[in-house]
């Protein structure tokens, strides 16, 4: 054997003895290195299982950005097998449909089909029903002969809306509750656009006679109607009557007696009427 080889085992003994000094130092403080050694594992485990969940909850929740409505999520939610089913159709309130002598009629006075509004002039959502929907329920129902459109006063939001709803039984004493009804949504709807709010003064003494006669209104009898808000007991009785059907918001419709509640797109009220017609 060469002393080089020798000299090779003399350094093999070495590192097994440095080795095995090694293995001997651990068990000194067995406890320690276990804690040592359990706290970056600890920190590393739960770094995973927080990035999982961060990852999870933005695949279920298709990424949809932060503050969306349930309304995005709808079909996901309908497309659900686990989902709840939908709560069936309340029953048609008859009762409502019932017209009285003061119920006046935008259309066809014979329509087989009927739309009764319960609103309020001060409403903000009224008034985006007036400009975005109500044009094409006219359009393609109303002028074509197929529904009638009745509007009833359901006015809660403060005193204007009462003022309001009383203006506009002064129109109907002429005639004129439609036109009227157009210009009061039209030029409320302007003022919130504009920032305004319910009960900022904009339905004034002055604004009324504006619009009274921007339709065509006999002044004389229009000005003393509202002086002496002469038909504040006919606004009065259609909000109680209105409470008694159950109507505690507006916008609130009957399509045939089935509820529609809230300014919903023209889309809702299209299935709603082509149902009542095809019934």
């Amino acid at each position: 054997m060469s002393e080089k080889h020798h000299q090779g085992e003399e350094e093999a003994r070495d590192v097994e003895i440095d080795v095995g000094e090694v293995e001997v130092s651990v068990p000194a403080e067995p406890e320690k290195a276990k804690r040592d050694l359990f706290l970056p594992i600890s920190i590393l485990v739960a770094a995973v299982v927080i990035g999982g969940a961060v990852v999870f909850a933005a695949l279920y929740h298709g990424g949809s950005a932060p503050g969306a409505g349930t309304a995005a999520n709808a079909p996901q939610a309908a497309g659900n097998p686990a989902a709840a089913p939908a709560a069936p159709a309340p029953a048609a309130n008859t009762a409502v449909m019932t017209l009285g002598p003061r119920d006046a009629i935008l259309g066809n006075p014979n329509a087989t089909v009927t739309i009764v509004e319960y609103g309020d002039y001060q409403c903000p959502y009224c008034g985006m029903f007036f400009d975005q929907t109500e044009p094409q329920i006219v359009q393609n129902y109303v002028n074509t002969g197929k529904v009638r459109m009745v509007f009833r006063d359901f006015p809660f939001l403060g005193p204007e809306s009462t003022a309001a709803a009383n203006a506009a039984q002064c129109a109907e004493d002429q005639n004129k509750l439609w036109p009227y009804h157009n210009a009061l949504y039209a030029a409320k709807y302007a003022d919130f656009t504009g920032g305004g709010k319910e009960d900022d003064g904009f339905f004034s003494r002055a604004e009324f006679l504006k619009l009274a006669q921007q339709v065509g209104l006999n002044m004389t009898q229009f000005t003393s109607c509202i002086d002496n808000t002469s038909d504040a007991s006919i606004v009065a009785q259609e909000k109680a009557n209105a409470t008694a059907a159950g109507v505690n918001s507006t916008p609130t419709f009957f399509v045939n007696g089935q509820q529609i509640v809230g300014a919903q797109p023209y889309s809702a009220f299209q299935q709603a009427l082509d149902s009542a017609l095809a019934g």
